[in-house]
């Protein structure tokens, strides 16, 4: 299972693949509650991401803090990364054990303007 993190968080797509093609759980989680997708959003791994995504990776999950991936991309400014996930249609009621919804949280690390230029840029 330390493999499939560590591939996850240095964006190792070749050893996620390996793992996913075996039957390895996509949302399997680490002893800290995260996910891969978890991982991979925080450290700013976009071909993991997209891996993690084609897998069927859940990004409406939530670690033991609420949080979910697309707030840590929000943390680590990875708007490449936010804006992807943001088209998972996570809900928008969804709020972490703080209380904060994604545009809470958003504005609580100061990305508020980031997160609507995104929201715009997903709108059809």
């Amino acid at each position: 299972m330390e493999y499939y993190f560590a591939s996850a968080r240095t964006g190792n797509v070749d050893v996620l693949s390996y793992f996913l093609e075996a039957g390895f759980p996509v949302d399997q989680r680490n002893a800290q509650s995260y996910t891969a997708l978890m991982v991979s959003a925080y450290n700013g791994q976009e071909p993991a991401i997209e891996t993690l995504l084609q897998y069927g990776a859940n990004a409406c999950l939530q670690d033991k803090r609420g949080n979910t991936a697309i707030m840590g991309a929000i943390i680590k400014a990875e708007f490449s990364i936010v804006k992807k996930l943001y088209t998972q249609n996570c809900s928008e009621k969804l709020t972490n054990k703080s209380g904060m919804t994604l545009e809470d949280f958003a504005n609580y690390w100061g990305q508020s303007d980031k997160l609507r230029k995104v929201r715009l840029a997903t709108q059809p």
